[in-house]
C-alpha cells in the first residue's frame, strides 16, 4: 500500500478509536497525563533550561480538541512553573506561527474548531526557543515516527527545533504501536511520549 494511502486508513481507524473510548476513561487519562506533564516539567531535567539570555524557560505546547489527549487545561498545566508558554496558530497554509498564552480568556475559537491565543504573533521560528515541544499525535513506533492528522503543520514545526529539544507527543493507551508507522522523507520524528499507564517514556535510537 502506499504511504499516503496507508497514513490515511490509519488515521480513520485511530480517530474511529479514540471516538469510541468511554468518556470516564478519557477524563481520568487525561488528568494522568497532566500529571505526568506537571511532573516532568517541575523536575527541569531532561526538558533543560532556559535558552542563554532568557528570562524564563519556554516551553511550546497546544490546545487539545475535543477527544485529544491531556484534554483543554493542558495550557495551564504547562504555564505551572512559570514557564513561557507558546501555543500555536494555525496559518493559510498550513504552517504554524506561535503567540503567548496568558490565560484561559486568551484563547479564541479558530478554523476546525481550534482554539488558539489572541496576542501578538512571533512568528513561525518561535518555536525554536523552547526547552521542551508537546506535540499531538494519533500514534507513535518506538524509532518515534509519529502519526499526525496529515496537514503536515508540526512536521515543519519540528523541523525548526533543535535536534537536543525534548520534542513529546501525548498519547491514550495503546497508541504507542510496536509496529512501524509509515514513514517518508518531511515526517518529522519525537524524542519521547506521555501515556496514561507508562507514563514518560523516550524513545528512538538515543533512548536508554
Amino acid at each position: 500500500m502506499h504511504a499516503l494511502s496507508e497514513k490515511s486508513s490509519l488515521r480513520d481507524r485511530l480517530v474511529a478509536e479514540r471516538r469510541d473510548r468511554a468518556p470516564a476513561y478519557r477524563s481520568a487519562a487525561d488528568a494522568a497525563i497532566r500529571a505526568v506533564v506537571r511532573d516532568l516539567l517541575r523536575a527541569g531535567r531532561p526538558v533543560g533550561r532556559p535558552a542563554v539570555g532568557a528570562a524564563r524557560r519556554s516551553v511550546a505546547g497546544y490546545v487539545p480538541s475535543d477527544g485529544e489527549p491531556g484534554g483543554a487545561a493542558l495550557p495551564d498545566v504547562l504555564g505551572t512553573w512559570g514557564d513561557r508558554v507558546l501555543l500555536p496558530v494555525l496559518r493559510s497554509d498550513l504552517d504554524l506561527d506561535w503567540a503567548e498564552y496568558t490565560g484561559p480568556d486568551c484563547l479564541q475559537r479558530a478554523r476546525w474548531r481550534l482554539c488558539e491565543p489572541d496576542g501578538p504573533r512571533l512568528g513561525r521560528g518561535a518555536v525554536s526557543t523552547a526547552s521542551v515541544l508537546v506535540v499531538p499525535a494519533l500514534a507513535v513506533d518506538r524509532t518515534g515516527t509519529r502519526l499526525g492528522r496529515g496537514g503536515g503543520s508540526y512536521d515543519r514545526a519540528l523541523s525548526r527545533v533543535p535536534r537536543r529539544t525534548l520534542v513529546v507527543a501525548l498519547l491514550y493507551d495503546g497508541e504507542l504501536v510496536d509496529d512501524l508507522l509509515p514513514h517518508e522523507p518531511h515526517d518529522r520524528r519525537v524524542n519521547a511520549v506521555v501515556t496514561p499507564a507508562a507514563g514518560f517514556r523516550r524513545i528512538g535510537p538515543t533512548a536508554g
